[in-house]
C-alpha cells in the first residue's frame, strides 16, 4: 500500500524573534496561544490547521536580504476582511493594497512579522 498525504496538518513561520511575532498575531489578528507549546515556539489555537511561530530550524538563515517565505502563499480566513483591513491600517501595519474581490471572497495582503506576506480572505 502506498502512503497517501491528506493535506497540510501544521503550519509554522520561522522567525528570529518569536515573542514579537507571537505578540503581532495576538494583537492584530486576535489569535490565541494554546496552553502548551514546544520550546522555541508559540502554537496558536487555530482551526482546522494549527499555526505557529518558531525559532529557525538549524541551517536556516533569516538574516539575509531575502524575503521570508518567498514563493509560498499563506492565506488566513476571516469573517470580516474589510474590518480586519481597516483595523490593520489603523494600527500602522503595512498593507499591500485595498480589499479586492476574488473567487475566494474579499482578499488583501499585509506584511506580517519579519517581512512575511500574508493574504487574508473572507469566507
Amino acid at each position: 500500500m502506498t502512503a497517501a498525504v491528506e493535506g497540510p496538518d501544521f503550519i509554522a513561520l520561522q522567525v528570529t524573534d518569536v515573542p514579537a511575532a507571537a505578540a503581532f498575531f495576538e494583537k492584530h489578528l486576535g489569535l490565541r496561544p494554546t496552553p502548551a507549546s514546544p520550546p522555541g515556539a508559540v502554537v496558536f489555537a487555530t482551526r482546522p490547521i494549527p499555526f505557529a511561530v518558531r525559532e529557525p530550524l538549524p541551517g536556516t538563515d533569516l538574516t539575509g536580504d531575502s524575503v521570508p517565505g518567498l514563493g509560498v502563499a499563506l492565506w488566513l480566513r476571516t469573517d470580516d476582511a474589510d474590518g480586519l483591513h481597516a483595523r490593520l491600517v489603523a494600527a500602522g501595519v503595512e498593507v499591500a493594497g485595498p480589499v479586492q474581490e476574488s473567487p475566494f471572497g474579499p482578499t488583501f495582503t499585509f506584511i506580517g512579522p519579519e517581512g512575511y506576506r500574508l493574504t487574508v480572505h473572507g469566507g
